[in-house]
């Protein structure tokens, strides 16, 4: 089932998007499943349903991010290593990223479940919709390890380049998730968390997946004694991996500060928020793609000492983005109403104010959709040749506009200010990480 790729041969913009497409592919059925989720609970359960999802959104992602970020930092090192033909050093690292990674899933589950009732308040979760919120985040909290599992697992994979693996277990589980989602919700009456449920064990299978490839690739079979702690591995694999899960939670917590505010203007603007947040991941998803594919290009040719070859593929990789970007943003002005009319239901008028706020939404984000792929490019190059440092100043550059705009912008456009939040904070970004290309 793997098929690794060494990426310090052949033609480097073609390398990249061959690479990129199955992750496209296999984030569209995640993405797809997360948009049934929503619609599953949206037409099935309600508008406040709806809500409760779109007020748990941050705070999923933060726990989300902190894993995928962990495991992408993680899998730099494993990119380097395989580049550089060091096979010794590859499985020491995998032996070492599994001990830190049960570790690690331990504190964030225990964080997760303890502190969720006072992190729903402290983002001042409206009280009709905080219940719901609760419910779902209860579970999805409790599938931490099989998430963080399947990020570890997924990130070895691609570090070797191998991107189909990941996409046949996104497939699976996307399959698996939207049958369980009508049996759950619609069959068993099961409400928010039924939702929950069917997306944990989607998750499972698709773990399951990339565990069975794993398994099948002798690079990444650790001895025993590759399981014994090394401290100078761990330290190199964590100089990687925290900055890179920093660089995740503090986007994420902006993202809080947000959604604190949009929770002030009731349960209308946060449905229809949320609406245009679930198509935000389907927008973003052939740039997570692009940035996974440059950080596994640029790992494997920096431990192979091709340095020429990096630059080369950056610049094939940036317009590839940028056309991408252009593409999707003029479908989405062109179709996003309809496509939002998924997510929504409940009386004519009420549909129709739902709607209104989450098309001035998907309008904002859409033009200035070009900033957000270049700024996944340039974000994985530096990831790729090993400095997580800048990355992460940019993620707090990020978070600084993000929350500033969220503050500052209502005060002079009333909620319509708020849109403009999640743009401004791509474009302080780029700001840092421009002039490092």
């Amino acid at each position: 089932m793997a098929k690794v790729k060494n990426m310090a041969e052949g033609a480097p913009g073609k390398l990249i998007f061959l690479f990129a497409i199955p992750l496209m592919i296999g984030n569209i059925f995640q993405q797809l499943y997360i948009m049934v989720d929503t619609m599953v609970v949206g037409q099935g359960v309600g508008v406040k349903a709806l809500a409760s999802l779109g007020a748990a959104d941050w705070l999923n992602w933060m726990f989300l991010g902190m894993m995928t970020g962990i495991t992408q930092g993680f899998s730099i090192l494993f990119a380097q290593f395989y580049g550089a033909g060091d096979k010794f050093s590859l499985k020491k690292a995998v032996g070492n990223s599994l001990l830190l990674s049960v570790g690690f899933g331990a504190v964030l589950l225990l964080a997760g479940e303890g502190g969720l009732r006072l992190f729903l308040r402290i983002l001042d979760t409206p009280a009709d919709i905080i219940e719901g919120s609760e419910i779902y985040l209860r579970v999805a909290f409790a599938g931490i390890p099989v998430i963080l599992g399947y990020n570890l697992l997924a990130a070895m994979l691609r570090a070797l380049g191998d991107s189909r693996t990941p996409l046949y277990a996104m497939v699976a589980a996307a399959l698996v998730n939207v049958v369980l989602d009508l049996l759950f919700v619609i069959g068993f009456h099961w409400g928010i968390a039924g939702a929950a449920f069917a997306t944990v064990l989607a998750q499972c299978i698709s773990m399951v997946i990339c565990l069975y490839a794993v398994l099948k690739l002798e690079w990444l079979h650790p001895q025993r004694e590759d399981f014994k702690p090394d401290l100078s591995m761990m330290r190199r694999l964590i100089v990687l991996g925290i900055p890179v899960m920093f660089q995740n939670c503090v986007i994420a917590v902006g993202g809080m500060v947000v959604q604190n505010v949009v929770n002030g203007f009731g349960f209308i603007f946060v449905a229809g928020f949320t609406a245009t947040n679930k198509l935000y991941g389907l927008l973003e998803t052939a740039s997570i793609s692009f940035g996974f594919s440059i950080t596994t290009f640029a790992g494997q040719n920096m431990g192979a000492g091709l340095y020429g070859r990096i630059r080369k593929g950056t610049r094939a990789a940036a317009a590839m983005a940028v056309l991408t970007s252009v593409v999707i943003s003029a479908v989405m002005l062109m179709f996003g109403k309809p496509i939002l009319g998924l997510f929504v239901s409940g009386d004519a008028d009420q549909k129709a104010e739902v709607l209104a706020v989450a098309y001035k939404y998907l309008a904002v984000m859409s033009v200035t959709l070009a900033a957000l792929y270049l700024l996944h490019l340039m974000r994985g190059v530096l990831q790729g040749i090993g400095n997580a440092v800048l990355p992460m100043a940019a993620g707090i550059m990020e978070f600084m506009m993000r929350v500033c705009a969220a503050l500052l912008l209502p005060r002079f456009m009333s909620s319509n200010g708020i849109f403009y939040a999640e743009p401004l904070a791509w474009f302080g970004a780029l700001a840092v990480l421009i002039p490092s290309h």
